[in-house]
């Protein structure tokens, strides 16, 4: 677990001249690029604009990159896999263990981001690993399954990839989710009950509003990853039997 978390973390930069600054890099500049493509629309709408936008985007590149990497990991190590056993659910968790510390290490940009911006810092912080956690637990459910099923159907990581890219729109990552309140009431519930909406929230009331998140929330969310965690271990289970055949 140890070593494969490693070259997990290692090998995303292998052969990158600012290595490890690109999990800084990559998160800043599209947030720099949302900031000034959409300065009217939102800017002049949400206060703390640059703010509001790096503690949506920070947590939700630490939900897309962990399942977009857990549903093609299984097959990315179909070598290894044929040569030397060991429990196969390893290379899903050192996934999610790596995004974690990735997300960690991007946390620093967002305590720059609220210092620079005035917001700066409050108690409320030391539930962010909380948070970060009960996310981790909700990316373990999707990628158990997601990463099994892709062995035997190769088009679910295609699948994957254009639902993430509908489901960001469907997460208040650069609006605000009271811009919706005079949509359809459809449209604002499917928004208000999606997990990273809960998640995202809980994230800025730490960094951005000060207050403590909404408990029942984060606890519909672990709940619910829990429950998709138990089902996709047993997917996993399932399915791990043909792994060396398919791959």
């Amino acid at each position: 677990m140890k070593t494969n978390i490693k070259k997990d973390i290692r090998g995303r930069y292998k052969g990158s001249f600012l290595g490890i600054l690109w999990s800084f890099l990559n998160p800043l500049l599209q947030v720099l690029v949302y900031y000034f493509v959409f300065p009217y629309l939102m800017r002049g709408a949400i206060p703390n604009y640059m703010v509001y936008l790096i503690t949506g985007m920070i947590p939700w590149n630490y939900f897309l990159v962990t399942v977009t990497s857990g549903t093609t990991a299984i097959k990315a190590n179909g070598g290894i896999l044929k040569k030397v056993y060991f429990p196969r659910e390893i290379l899903l968790v050192s996934q999610v263990c790596s995004g974690w510390i990735n997300f960690m290490i991007s946390c620093v940009i967002i305590l720059i981001f609220c210092l620079v911006f005035g917001v700066g810092f409050s108690w409320q912080l030391i539930l962010v690993p909380i948070i970060s956690l009960i996310e981790a637990v909700f990316i373990m459910g999707i990628i158990l399954i997601l990463g099994a099923i892709n062995v035997y159907v190769q088009d679910v990581e295609y699948i994957v990839q254009f639902i993430l890219n509908m489901a960001f729109y469907a997460t208040p990552v650069i609006y605000s989710l009271e811009q919706f309140q005079g949509a359809s009431g459809l449209l604002f519930n499917l928004v208000k009950l999606n997990p990273m909406t809960m998640l995202i929230d809980a994230y800025r009331d730490c960094f951005l509003y000060h207050v403590w998140p909404n408990w029942t929330n984060l606890i519909i969310v672990f709940t619910m990853g829990l429950v998709i965690t138990i089902i996709g271990f047993w997917v996993f289970k399932k399915l791990e039997k043909g792994f060396a055949e398919e791959l």
